[in-house]
């Protein structure tokens, strides 16, 4: 498959409020062209908001592109022209806006905020879009690895040599965040460009599921399931049965090769 033909996606979405939350602050959204995971934070209903607004970003972003460029209908071209990376960061900054606004409106939402991890897609290609500490994962001939690094104070420690990974990942202010898409902030994420291969299967999710599953029961799951809802099904329960402290959310994206004619 070359750079500039287009691979059949397959793709999964879902959410859990797990067994110990009484409400869901997560949110998911996922098309052929954009898939987004955010995680939401603060007090009442203000992390479902700034995880619902964040997702709302992403949706306008695939509803204001042009058309596919493998569509062949007008904008097609414009299409294969997307600089990634440029609209990415305008989402991400629009769902800053979104935020700004909720709080105007709304004096007790001030403090909110979310991650945000995000895959646009044009053809073989996509960018990627992270702020937080939800994840991003490709399995590629059998190996694991993870795309995105976490914005956190424990990882922050690791990557100064001054905290071993395994301590990390048990940590209990592992989940203390550095950088979040956040009510007042410009929230800058990390940004990259990625080329997916036929083969290829991309996890998205909230820290629901990584703290209570090791990288190998992941990599298990998204190796053997047949079919995409398949893996976001067994990676929910598989947060389950460690516990579910938290809200669970997966999308799950399989790279098949392109169609034939």
């Amino acid at each position: 498959m070359t750079r500039d033909e287009v691979p059949r996606l397959r793709y999964a979405v879902g959410s859990d409020v797990g067994r110990r939350r009484s409400a869901n602050e997560d949110s998911a959204y996922a098309t052929a062209r954009v898939q987004a995971v955010a995680d939401g934070m603060g007090g009442h209903v203000a992390g479902e908001v700034a995880s619902a607004e964040a997702i709302a970003a992403m949706r306008e972003l695939d509803e204001r592109l042009p058309g596919p460029a493998e569509s062949g209908e007008d904008g097609g071209q414009e299409a294969a022209d997307l600089d990634l990376l440029h609209e990415l960061s305008e989402a991400v900054a629009g769902a800053a806006g979104r935020l700004d606004r909720r709080v105007a409106d709304d004096e007790e939402l001030a403090g909110m905020g979310t991650t945000l991890t995000a895959m646009l897609w044009q053809g073989a290609t996509f960018g990627l879009a992270h702020i937080g500490d939800s994840r991003g994962y490709r399995l590629r001939g059998g190996e694991l690895e993870q795309l995105t690094k976490d914005h956190t104070m424990v990882q922050s420690l690791v990557d100064e040599g001054r905290m071993p990974p395994e301590l990390a990942a048990r940590h209990p202010s592992r989940s203390v965040l550095l950088r979040a898409l956040m009510a007042g902030s410009a929230g800058e994420p990390d940004l990259s460009v990625h080329t997916a291969e036929p083969g290829d299967r991309y996890l998205l999710c909230s820290d629901g599921l990584t703290d209570v599953t090791t990288a190998e029961e992941i990599a298990e799951v998204l190796g053997e399931a047949a079919e995409p809802g398949d893996v976001v099904g067994r990676l929910i329960e598989l947060a389950n049965e460690g516990g579910g402290p938290d809200n669970i959310t997966c999308v799950v994206t399989f790279v098949d090769e392109p169609p034939t004619e």
